[in-house]
């Protein structure tokens, strides 16, 4: 059923004519369609082989899975580059430092460095990815900016896709045996719920729409950036009369 709905998106999305305007969300479901067939070539073929293609796979998925968040955010805040300029500047350092920690952490992890580094990478980054999406949900109502239906359904999908595998990664490993088989269940399921949002809110293109009226939001962002560049020349002025020439 996964694959059908994953085939529906992308032949819908080409068809249609409306993929390139969200060349990373379908470029990650295009993704997911090749890595089933190649997983279950390397699962018949060599066990060994297997495992790194699953955990290389997972990485390349988390990847993939911040570019989703980073095209949401640019598409949603397109009227107000000051304002997506910044949200892109934050986001590429908090997943920076996501990425970072988990370096560090398997560095430290008796397991198999790939299977340590992958899990401690994908909840972490699952974590900044599901912040980053609530945040911009909470910001579009604050000001009043308008969703558009394609956006709303990507954003929805993933973030819901995104909360079950917080809980999943966080509590799966030390959960009991019951617990394991309920997750059996409830993991795919919910990227299957993932699906059919994608799926009804993609079956035909709907852009952006523009605000209706003006918004505060990139006034105040450009406020924010006034104070922080007077701030920053002061600071740079002490500097200069601390240091000795």
């Amino acid at each position: 059923m996964g694959i059908a709905l994953e085939c529906l998106l992308f032949v819908r999305g080409f068809l249609g004519n409306w993929a390139s305007r969200h060349r990373v969300f379908y470029f990650y479901i295009s993704f997911i369609l090749c890595q089933v067939p190649l997983r279950l070539l390397a699962y018949h073929w060599n066990s060994h082989v297997y495992l790194y293609v699953y955990w290389i796979t997972e990485f390349l998925g988390v990847l993939l899975g911040c570019g989703i968040v980073f095209e949401i955010y640019n598409e949603g805040l397109r009227a107000y580059p000051g304002t997506a300029r910044m949200a892109r500047n934050l986001l590429a350092l908090i997943f920076v430092l996501t990425f970072t920690k988990a370096l560090v952490d398997a560095s430290n992890d008796p397991r198999w460095w790939p299977i340590s580094t992958t899990l401690d990478l994908e909840r972490d980054a699952r974590v900044v990815q599901s912040f980053a999406i609530l945040t911009l949900a909470g910001l579009f109502a604050i000001y009043s900016i308008p969703f558009g239906k394609n956006l709303r359904g990507i954003a929805t999908g993933y973030g819901l896709f995104v909360t079950i595998s917080i809980v999943q990664l966080t509590f799966a490993a030390s959960a009991t045996t019951k617990f394991h088989a309920f997750w059996l269940y409830v993991s795919p399921a919910s990227y299957l719920l993932a699906l059919g949002v994608w799926a009804g809110h993609l079956w035909a293109y709907q852009p952006q729409p523009a605000p209706e009226v003006s918004v505060r939001l990139e006034h105040d962002y450009q406020k924010v950036a006034a104070v922080t560049r007077r701030r920053l020349q002061q600071a740079r002025g002490y500097l200069g009369k601390a240091t000795p020439s």
